[in-house]
């Protein structure tokens, strides 16, 4: 039901703009068919989600409490929203309590990273969290110092994944056309909290997990206090 209102949605915005009625309300006329954000409880955005589906989330969003709505910008993900994490339309603002995305803004430009975290910024909740996830360059770059830019980092669901694979996008998936997957732009973990403060969230903290080659960021658009902080990376963030 919820892949046939998505689709319903996506007619009508289509009628509605050819009709000149107006981007902005045909968006609000999508949005109020899609019957996904009136559903009770806790709701988190699934931006960029893929084939990936709970359990496969950050930790805080496995709980029974959080239902998800996956969003994606390529149809064979089977996504309930079609669509660019730069302009998500079919999302209301206000709509979601959480917006969650794994490795997903290291695809876009650097100058269109401004407009995603707008987007996410908008669809929140005024109390809403933020939840990010993307490579880390600067334990990355050890390894490209030892020249090691096309071995093996670490193992993935995908096969193992070299510097390359991380600084340019995944190779083999590449090599079978599939250029979503190809990456644009790279952060350290100050660079990307510093992103995340500008959109204006009020309270940000991250990690690095040298491990994994990886930061994780959540970010709250209102101003919490340190153990407030503290508490949703305990709950949020991986170890």
């Amino acid at each position: 039901m919820k892949h046939f209102a998505a689709m319903l949605g996506r007619m009508l915005f289509s009628w509605m703009s050819a009709r000149g009625l107006g981007a902005s309300r045909a968006a609000e006329a999508v949005a109020e068919s899609l019957d996904i954000f009136r559903h009770p409880g806790k709701k988190f955005l699934h931006v960029g989600c893929g084939e990936s589906r709970i359990p496969d989330v950050g930790p805080g969003f496995r709980s029974g409490e959080w239902s998800e709505i996956r969003l994606d910008i390529d149809p064979a993900a089977s996504p309930d929203i079609v669509s660019s994490m730069l302009d998500m339309p079919l999302v209301p603002s206000a709509a979601v309590d959480a917006v969650y995305s794994s490795h997903n803004i290291e695809h876009l430009y650097p100058h269109e990273v401004p407009l995603a975290l707008a987007e996410f910024f908008r669809v929140l909740k005024p109390d809403g969290l933020l939840v990010l996830a993307c490579p880390d360059l600067q334990s990355l770059s050890r390894l490209i110092v030892e020249d090691r830019l096309d071995q093996p980092a670490y193992m993935s669901p995908a096969g193992p994944i070299a510097p390359l694979d991380v600084l340019y996008g995944h190779r083999p998936q590449l090599a079978e056309g599939n250029l979503f997957m190809a990456h644009h732009t790279g952060f350290t973990l100050r660079t990307l909290v510093d992103a995340t403060r500008a959109a204006g969230f009020r309270s940000v903290a991250g990690k690095r997990r040298d491990a994994y080659f990886d930061l994780w960021v959540v970010a709250s658009k209102q101003l919490l206090s340190e153990p407030e902080m503290q508490g949703l990376v305990s709950i949020h963030l991986p170890q």
